[in-house]
């Protein structure tokens, strides 16, 4: 492969005679301005599949059985949403929005034979390894996203996916060069409107060859997706140009800033935020302005080469997106709490029975009863050495075992040491009774309750 010889101004004509919404921060003055083994099964979820158990030897889960280690943390609450898929209910408005993303990239991409340039992919299983889901994606065996407080395992080898990206690598084996994935996934996570412990992720990937990304750049023919003794530094990856990343990077943003254009219309504020993923080098979150604050809706960047070496697309240089379904869902459809798209009150959902997907909907809200309040505080026991201590998400597991659904919001209020290295925490529970529940509100929403565990 030829060293590039062309600067990266001959990339300007390129970049700027592809239009932006003035709107969104994408603004090319930023991109121009920085010149100088996972296991191949495709499980499907199709059909009904008995209901997950979870025995004293083995958890059952969509027709499998998988043994029980002390590394098994799923809950019965969890298991059942498992086999829901939310985003594949004709008129859910999770199917609603993954629709309209298929619509939209399925009209605006069009491969060379007229046929649609990414396939979709919404109905590969939620169990995965752990190979998949972390090492296929080059994450660190020490990486704090593998934290058993913060994922649910079947057992140390078996787990339900964090995210889609854990079939990245297996789908770009196949030979696919564009797609697009959709599913649920599963991470403990704390209490409140905008978190759950179960969400729907759309993935998006394509790939370039030499050919494809440099043919409408002037003297194309001289750039180079690679460079060799190149170095890894904030804008690029050791393996990469600078004139291909830039490029890369350009494309990512536009199809992404134009999708949320196609969603939202163009008054919706937008801007990217620099981040840091294993898997992608330069990487970015997009956020949006939602209810006054700026909400994180998906994250997006270059894939990392050694990823697309490991898959056997070593020659091509690419890009990969995740948004999160219910998060551009509530700032679509103005839904203010993400429990409501489990709920299957005909009150909710009839609001989203329309013929037409790109057709406006604007939620109307279903209870009439205000939040309730109510405190917890207790002690924790003394953690010896070597033993995983207590974490915040245990604790919201704990809640949602118990109370489900109707719990809105958990939020650490105060802490409080003993001289005797005792801990106490104090945690404030906002209990939203939605009339959906079927359940009235308390007769005494002040009661204070003290829960004691351990030594004290």
């Amino acid at each position: 492969m030829r060293l590039c010889t062309a600067p990266l101004s001959s990339l300007r004509p390129l970049l700027q005679s592809l239009p932006l919404p003035l709107r969104h921060r994408c603004c090319l003055s930023t991109l121009l301005a920085n010149s100088g083994t996972a296991s191949r099964r495709h499980l499907s979820t199709d059909g009904h599949a008995p209901q997950p158990v979870i025995g004293q030897d083995s958890v059952e889960v969509l027709g499998h059985s998988y043994p029980r280690d002390d590394f098994t943390n799923v809950t019965p609450r969890i298991m059942a949403k498992v086999g829901r898929n939310l985003h594949n209910q004709s008129h859910h408005p999770l199917w609603l929005i993954k629709e309209r993303i298929k619509a939209h990239f399925y009209s605006s991409y069009i491969g060379r034979w007229g046929n649609p340039l990414f396939s979709v992919h919404d109905n590969l299983s939620p169990v995965v390894t752990v190979e998949q889901n972390f090492d296929s994606l080059l994450i660190p065996p020490d990486h704090a996203s593998r934290k058993r407080g913060d994922n649910y395992y079947l057992n140390r080898k078996t787990m339900l996916r964090a995210h889609t990206s854990a079939h990245q690598r297996e789908l770009v084996s196949s030979g696919l060069d564009a797609f697009l994935l959709a599913g649920d996934v599963y991470r403990r996570d704390e209490i409140d409107a905008s978190h759950y412990p179960v969400f729907h992720q759309m993935e998006g990937v394509r790939l370039f060859s030499n050919h494809e990304l440099f043919s409408e750049v002037q003297h194309g023919e001289d750039l180079s997706l690679f460079e060799s003794g190149g170095r890894r530094t904030p804008q690029k990856q050791e393996a990469h140009s600078l004139e291909a990343v830039k490029l890369l990077e350009f494309n990512l943003k536009l199809t992404l800033t134009r999708l949320v254009s196609h969603l939202f219309g163009g008054d919706l504020e937008v801007r990217w935020v620099d981040c840091y993923f294993p898997f992608t080098h330069p990487s970015f979150e997009m956020e949006v302005r939602f209810q006054g604050d700026w909400m994180e809706v998906l994250g997006c960047g270059v894939m990392e080469q050694e990823l697309l070496n490991s898959a056997g697309a070593g020659n091509k240089a690419g890009w990969a997106f995740g948004l999160g379904l219910e998060r551009l869902a509530m700032v679509l459809y103005g839904i203010p709490d993400i429990r409501l798209f489990w709920s299957q009150d005909e009150r909710f959902l009839k609001q989203f029975r329309v013929e037409d997907v790109q057709k406006p909907v604007c939620f109307q809200a279903l209870s009439k009863y205000p939040p309730l309040h109510n405190d917890i505080s207790f002690w924790l026991p003394e953690t010896k050495g070597g033993e995983d201590g207590f974490t915040e998400n245990d604790f919201y597991e704990l809640v949602r075992s118990i109370a489900g659904d109707l719990v809105e919001k958990v939020s650490l209020v105060d802490q409080f040491t003993h001289p005797n290295l005792i801990s106490s925490c104090r945690w404030e529970i906002s209990q939203h009774l939605s009339a959906h529940s079927g359940i009235q509100p308390l007769k005494d929403a002040g009661q204070r309750l003290v829960f004691f565990s351990g030594k004290t």
